[in-house]
C-alpha cells in the first residue's frame, strides 16, 4: 500500500497504469472539484453533472493506458474526457427529455436556454470580439456550441489539422489578452 500524499505527474500516471487504488483515490480527491466545474458548466443540472463526473472517472480508470505524456499534461487529457462526456450528455435524448420535464421556478426568466451562454461567459465573449474572425468562429463552435474538432472541420470544409491549429492559436492569443 502506497502512503504517499503527493505525486509527480509521472509517478501518478505510472501508479494509475498499475491500477493502484490509492493513486486513483488521490486523483479523485485532487481533481474531481475542477473536473466537476467543467462538467457542471456544460451540464447545468447538478445531479446529472455528478453522474457524468462519475462516468468520467470510470473512463479515466479504463483508458489511462491511452494517456500519452508527449501530447499534453494529465489534467488536460482528463479535462478533454470530462468536456466530451458533458457534451455527449447534453446531446443525449434522455437528458433533453429530462430537461423538458423540469418545472420552471417562480422567478425564472426565460431569457437563456440550457444550451445558451452562462452569465460568466459574457466577459469572455467580449474578449472573443477582439479575435480574428476565423479564430472567433472556431472558438464559438467548439467551446460555446460544443462541436468537436472533427465536426467543425467537416462543417467548414477545413482540414482537421487546420482547425486544431487555429483553435490552439486562438486560445494562446486569448491567454495573452487575459494576462
Amino acid at each position: 500500500m502506497n502512503l504517499k500524499t503527493t505525486y509527480s505527474e509521472q509517478e501518478l500516471v505510472a501508479l494509475l497504469q498499475q491500477r493502484d487504488q490509492q493513486a486513483f483515490s488521490y486523483l479523485y480527491d485532487n481533481y474531481s472539484g475542477a473536473l466537476f466545474g467543467i462538467v457542471h458548466a456544460i451540464v447545468t443540472d447538478r445531479e446529472a453533472a455528478s453522474d457524468v463526473l462519475q462516468n468520467v472517472f470510470i473512463n479515466i480508470w479504463k483508458k489511462i493506458e491511452s494517456y500519452d505524456a508527449s501530447k499534453g499534461r494529465l489534467f488536460t487529457w482528463m479535462l478533454n474526457i470530462a468536456r466530451n462526456a458533458a457534451i455527449d450528455e447534453i446531446r443525449s435524448k434522455g437528458y433533453r427529455d429530462a430537461q423538458k420535464n423540469q418545472p420552471l421556478g417562480e422567478n425564472t426568466e426565460i431569457a437563456g436556454s440550457a444550451y445558451g451562454p452562462a452569465v460568466s461567459d459574457v466577459g469572455l465573449k467580449k474578449l472573443l470580439g477582439k479575435l480574428k474572425e476565423e479564430w472567433r468562429v472556431l472558438i464559438d463552435l467548439s467551446y460555446f456550441q460544443g462541436f468537436t474538432h472533427e465536426e467543425i472541420a467537416k462543417m467548414l470544409s477545413l482540414p482537421l489539422g487546420t482547425v486544431k491549429t487555429r483553435i490552439r492559436s486562438a486560445l494562446i492569443h486569448l491567454r495573452t489578452m487575459i494576462q
